[in-house]
């Protein structure tokens, strides 16, 4: 069995994925972490990490960037792996995870959908010829009008990709207002939109002549971050330290 702390608990996310975790027969969540404690989960939910006492195995954390530094801190201290579904990271906190990573156990990415984590195993096959063949690179990212974050995480894991494939050497552009010059091709143009209760869409577009290519995710729940979340914390409950990705779950 899988004890786990969920951190940030009373989140829409955190809620989803103890929801989920009900059901699982080899999981279970044994604390929440959350400023917001007015809401009955089955298990004791803290304010503070540093006041939960009760033994766990993995942390699940659906928090933000504010709230990471804490939980690091907390996983460093008490040797517990953590998987990281927060956004908005700065490249302090990246560099300090990196660090961490070789005592403990850290599975960190910018979107747990198993879907997702398809797609950019796809665009590390198709990036390189289809750009060779003059193809132009767009993302375009679709979220709810509470998002706080643009471009997406999630974007941006798919414009790293596409980036990594081409040795680095593409441009991010993220507005085209206030220039007026034909595209260059070393541009990966990121659009995000904001509206309604759009859970996330993403598509990676190559245009090329006379033809395109889309590679679309479409999210209709949260559920697919829950789920990817909950795979994650199991993958990790066993693993040495180490980074790792959810490509090494779907592997």
């Amino acid at each position: 069995m899988v004890n786990v702390i969920m951190h940030g608990c009373n989140g829409r996310m955190g809620q989803a994925i103890t929801k989920l975790a009900k059901n699982e027969e080899n999981l279970t969540i044994v604390a929440g972490i959350d400023v917001v404690d007015n809401i009955d989960n089955g298990y004791p939910v803290y304010k503070d990490i540093n006041n939960c006492d009760i033994n766990a195995d993995v942390v699940i954390d659906f928090t933000n960037s504010k709230a990471v530094d804490k939980l690091l801190d907390f996983c460093e201290e008490n040797s517990m792996p953590v998987v990281l579904c927060s956004t908005g990271l700065t490249d302090e906190q990246i560099e300090r995870i990196d660090e961490l990573s070789k005592k403990i156990a850290i599975l960190r990415s910018g979107n747990m959908s198993l879907g997702i984590n398809t797609l950019i195993k796809l665009l590390e096959k198709i990036t390189k010829p289809l750009n060779e063949a003059g193809f132009d690179i767009e993302i375009v990212e679709k979220h709810h009008n509470k998002k706080l974050d643009a471009p997406s995480g999630t974007a941006m894991m798919l414009a790293e990709t596409v980036n990594n494939q081409l040795n680095n050497e593409m441009e991010f552009v993220y507005d085209r207002s206030d220039v007026r010059k034909e595209r260059d091709k070393k541009e990966v143009g990121i659009s995000a939109i904001r509206g309604g209760t759009i859970v996330g869409d993403h598509d990676v577009i190559f245009a090329g002549e006379d033809e395109v290519v889309t590679i679309s995710h479409r999210a209709y729940s949260r559920n697919v971050f829950a789920k990817g979340a909950i795979s994650a914390a199991k993958f990790l409950f066993d693993k040495k330290n180490g980074l790792y990705t959810m490509s090494d779950v779907i592997d």
